[in-house]
């Protein structure tokens, strides 16, 4: 059971990984089983407009996603899902969720973390769209927290910093 005062993992897959923007006690590359990053998120105010959507990521059903999870110490738990709630909820495009993710060291357990899983239901739910529809809507968002350009290179990086590729995001940031 997650209690308030006890410590919280967090599952990062997009910008989480290279930005958290919270105080953590560690950090470690992880496993979520049973839904996938996608770049299938309409962006009203991180890297687009509601006049000029950018694209960002999501987990969608299906598949796997390796990412970072984040260990934060009890005493920063609340505060921490404020500070993701403020950042991840802005047009509720994602649900709260708490998913198993098994650490990617020896001998760890795996652990509930928080993360985001996009809403299927909401209006800036974008599906599964082309290769060159994501290169389009990513080649002209930009919003409060800069260019979607940037946006899918710095997680490019992020993935390459573990160790693994991402066909779809690799084959974009290629292009940008």
């Amino acid at each position: 059971m997650d209690h308030e005062n006890s410590e919280l993992w967090v599952f990062g897959y997009g910008s989480l990984m290279w930005r958290p923007g919270f105080d953590y006690v560690e950090r470690v590359s992880a496993k979520l089983i049973g839904l996938h990053r996608s770049l299938c998120v309409y962006s009203h105010v991180h890297r687009g407009t509601p006049e000029r959507p950018g694209l960002v990521l999501g987990l969608d059903r299906g598949g796997a996603c390796r990412g970072i999870a984040y260990r934060v110490a009890g005493e920063k738990r609340a505060a921490t899902i404020a500070y993701l709630r403020e950042r991840e909820q802005v047009t509720s495009v994602y649900l709260e969720v708490f998913r198993r993710v098994t650490l990617e060291r020896p001998g760890s357990p795996a652990v509930r973390a928080v993360t985001y899983v996009v809403d299927r239901g909401h209006t800036q739910y974008a599906g599964r769209l082309s290769l060159d529809q994501q290169l389009h809507i990513v080649r002209q968002g930009h919003g409060q927290s800069g260019a979607n350009p940037d946006y899918v290179k710095n997680t490019v990086q992020s993935i390459e910093d573990q160790g693994f590729r991402d066909a779809g995001l690799h084959w974009l940031a290629a292009r940008l």
